[in-house]
């Protein structure tokens, strides 16, 4: 089923209105008609409608609410992750991973080894695009929030950013062994903020971990093989989602 994401004003009593970009998408790439089922989220209220199409208009879509979710997709502990920029469309790949696997922000990092330099005028413009990439896999994967992408950062700033986060890690070939890396996964907890660097090709420079060591950034080993960049972001996320995905079970009430 699609998923869209509305404003509190456009839940209404019994209907919600789903307006902007997604009423094209709705009318003219899915070719959706009266009749069909979508879900509609409101963010800000922390809701999901399940919604049938009465109405397809101009400017905007008339949906009746048939029944409403009352459980949360999202992950109870927020992760941050800190992203080296990479080459080419890595990125993209990346911020869609990350949203499908519940990252609730994502940052680009410029590190010491980035081959890519943004200009700074062209910036905006990249943080825009990655940003409706992030929502776009957000109504993919059913996300309850469509996760923010921060501005382009310095990797000093970055940690400066999560100076006050619960749990920091920092992913590198030299870190201590898997089983240390076990133990301080395990302390992983409901409620915290999680701050995940990932470095970009090439990896961190030693100066690069050393600064994050002295921030309380803990390094840890991924295994014995150097995963790229893209896989090593994918893995971090994932483990984090299988450590703290909750059995609850979604519940739709009429």
């Amino acid at each position: 089923m699609y998923q869209f994401f509305t404003e509190p004003s456009g839940v209404q009593e019994g209907h919600v209105v789903i307006t902007g970009s997604d009423v094209n998408h709705i009318k003219n790439v899915l070719r959706m008609r009266a009749g069909e089922k979508i879900a509609a989220v409101c963010e800000a209220e922390n809701r999901k409608y399940l919604c049938e199409i009465t109405e397809l208009r101009e400017h905007d879509i008339f949906c009746r609410i048939l029944s409403r979710e009352e459980k949360n997709t999202e992950l109870p502990a927020k992760i941050y992750l800190f992203q080296g920029l990479p080459k080419g469309d890595k990125m993209e790949l990346i911020l869609q991973k990350a949203v499908e696997l519940g990252c609730f922000e994502i940052i680009p990092v410029i590190c010491r080894r980035c081959v890519v330099k943004l200009e700074e005028k062209k910036r905006k413009s990249k943080v825009e695009r990655w940003q409706a990439i992030a929502e776009a896999a957000a109504k993919q994967s059913g996300r309850g929030i469509i996760p923010s992408v921060h501005e382009v950062t310095t990797f000093s700033e970055a940690l400066s950013y999560a100076n006050d986060m619960d749990v920091r890690l920092i992913p590198y070939e030299r870190a201590a062994d898997m089983e240390e890396t076990k133990k301080y996964l395990a302390g992983v907890r409901a409620g915290q903020k999680i701050a995940v660097f990932i470095g970009p090709e090439g990896g961190f420079e030693e100066a690069e971990i050393e600064e994050a060591e002295k921030a309380g950034v803990i390094p840890v080993t991924l295994g014995r093989r150097i995963l790229r960049t893209e896989t090593a972001a994918i893995t971090v996320t994932a483990w984090l989602m299988y450590l703290l995905e909750e059995e609850d079970q979604y519940h739709f009430s009429t």
